[in-house]
Parts: structure tokens; sequence; C-alpha cells
């Protein structure tokens, strides 16, 4: 399988190019863009991210500006993935766009992914981007670990990743069982990069001896655990959740070990889009500041360099180390993470 990517990522390299060679004059935010997307009159969205939070907020603000309709289809990411994939096979594609790396890796995989390049995208970091234009950096998914203060002193904080092999937090730590960047898989990967192959398995076989509790949930049910005390200490939960929960009273505390893992919220253009103008308008404009902007007041942290997160605190620049997983190398090196984590702690 892992061949299978690499080819296929060789393969679309080629395209890329094409891509660039060809639509780059049509891809900027220009009048003739703007005209042909307003022809095609709509743009279907196949989204896996929260609705009232930040796609109808989006979704109305590039209405109200370009007066195309947006149209968006919520459901689970396998579930998107799944239908991408079945209407591309079948030659009746309806969506245009789609979020979430977890679905790009499948799509991709199947040969559904078309790259694209967006202006507003250009002052990104090149990390949070493809150069290819296969997926472009919404936002910044960073996780980490965190604390319930009223069942944990200050003094006991963990400070470095050795301090979770004390024998005080065995069977006293929770993570989420999700195999994406976001959950175990993440963490290894970020283990394996911040302490080497042999020394970073050698600690991995030791943290796998602490008898982590998986939790088969979503990192925000497991940070939930935390906050109703069922357990003192979280692993791999989204640092942005916390302030929330914090908002509410809770009793929790982001533990800021560099550097954290985590992945990042990506958009890409599915291939044969029935409305690609209106597609590549509608990249552009969450790209853009203003688009990041109505996420950051979402409660995301968002890509663009120039635009801060509501708490400045939990944007990486400045602020910590942040080493976020790309889709691609997911697919490449992410079933290796799965395995070591099945093997070790499941």
């Amino acid at each position: 399988m892992i061949n299978k990517i690499k080819t296929l990522l060789a393969a679309t390299a080629i395209t890329g190019v094409i891509a660039v060679t060809c639509n780059g004059t049509a891809q900027a935010a220009s009048q003739e863009l703007i005209d042909a997307a307003k022809k095609e009159g709509k743009v279907v969205w196949y989204t896996a991210l929260v609705v009232n939070q930040v796609v109808r907020p989006l979704a109305e603000a590039f209405q109200a500006k370009y007066g195309i309709k947006v149209e968006f289809v919520s459901a689970l990411w396998q579930e998107q993935a799944l239908r991408m994939i079945n209407e591309g096979k079948t030659g009746k594609v309806q969506g245009d766009i789609f979020d979430g790396p977890p679905a790009f890796e499948q799509v991709y995989a199947a040969g559904f992914v078309e790259p694209y390049l967006i202006p507003s995208a250009a002052d990104y970091p090149a990390a949070y981007r493809d150069p290819k234009g296969l997926w472009t950096a919404h936002s910044l998914q960073p996780t980490g670990i965190a604390v319930n203060t009223d069942l944990v002193q200050e003094k006991d904080y963990p400070k470095t990743y050795e301090d979770l092999l004390d024998p005080k937090w065995k069977g006293r730590m929770a993570w989420t069982t999700s195999t994406s960047a976001g959950g175990p898989p993440g963490f290894i990967g970020m283990i394996l990069d911040h302490m080497g192959e042999e020394k970073g398995m050698e600690y991995l076989r030791k943290l796998a001896k602490q008898d982590i509790i998986n939790v088969p949930s979503n990192q925000r049910v497991v940070l939930d655990k935390a906050v109703a005390g069922e357990v003192p200490l979280v692993l791999s939960v989204y640092n942005y959740h916390i302030p929330i929960s914090q908002a509410k009273g809770a009793p929790i505390k982001w533990i800021k070990i560099e550097p954290l893992s985590g992945h990042l919220g990506t958009f890409s253009l599915i291939k044969n889009a029935p409305h690609p103008n209106a597609a590549r308008l509608l990249l552009d404009f969450i790209m853009s500041e203003e688009g990041e902007t109505i996420q950051a007041r979402a409660g995301y942290i968002p890509a663009h360099p120039a635009v801060p997160a509501e708490n400045p605190s939990l944007k990486p620049e400045g602020n910590y180390t942040f080493s976020g997983i790309a889709p691609d190398r997911m697919m490449v090196e992410g079933p290796r993470w799965v395995k070591i984590y099945r093997e070790l702690f499941e």
C-alpha cells in the first residue's frame, strides 16, 4: 500500500506542474474568475466541520460577498470519503471541495483529488500548503497534554515526555483510539521524530507499560473525561478545546510539553468538480485573511500567518514548537505508526 501511495504521489507531481503552468492565471482571484464562478451559480462543500460553529458563518460571508450559493453536506469524514470515491467511480461527481486530512488520504489514494493553487495562501509557511496544490491548511490542530487541576497538584505536573513514565501515572492517563494524525499515531510519529528511531521506540515501549486508557471516541470526549474527574491526565487532546472548557469553569489546564504533535486542518478540490471556478473562489476566500478571521472567531487556530488566534498563546508562532503532520506524510508513514499503536497500546 505504501509503495502504491508513493507512486501516486510521484504521478501527481507531474499533474501539479501542469496545473501551475496551465491554470495559474485562472486561479487568481481576478474579475475573470469571479465572473466565471457567478456564472456557475453555486458551489458544493462536503464537510466534517461543525456546521453552526464555522461552516455556516463562512458560507454566509462568501454568499454575501459574491452572491454565489454555498450548499454543504455535513457528515463524518468516513461517509464523505466513501461518497466522493463512489461519485468519482461512477462519473457522477456532485461535490466541489472537501475538508479534512483523513478524507484526503482515502480520496487521493483513489485518484479523485484535483490540484489547485490560490493566491490567498501565497504567504503561508511552506509546511501549511502542498507545493503541487493538493491541499492547503486552513487551521492548525495541535494536540497536547491536559490535567485536572483538582486531581493533580502543580508540583506533580509533568514537565517532559519522560515524566509520563513515572509510576504515579500508571493506569491514570487516557487518550483517544482515533488512528488519525491527531490521535496516538500522530503522537508516536512526533516521538520518533523528536527522540530518534531507537530511543523513540524504547520510550514508546516503556510508555505502553503505563496502561494508558483507550477511549473509543474523539479528543473532545477524552478531554471531557478529565474535566469530569474520571481521569487526572489526558494525552493528544486539542489545545484549543482547553480554553473553551476553562471559560465554563472546568478545572483543566494545558501542559505545554514540546514539541506538540497534531495535524493540519485542510481543504482540497474534488477531481471533475461540477463548479470548478466557484470552488476555487471559495477556497481562496476560506484561506484569505477575511475567511481565516471568521474561523479564528469560531475558536479555530488559523493557518494564515497574519491572522491571530482568539487566544494568541494557542498559536505555535512564538509560543511553542508544533510538529504538525501533513496529509501526504500521514499517508506514507501513518500505517506504520498505526501498527506501532496497535501492537503496543491496544
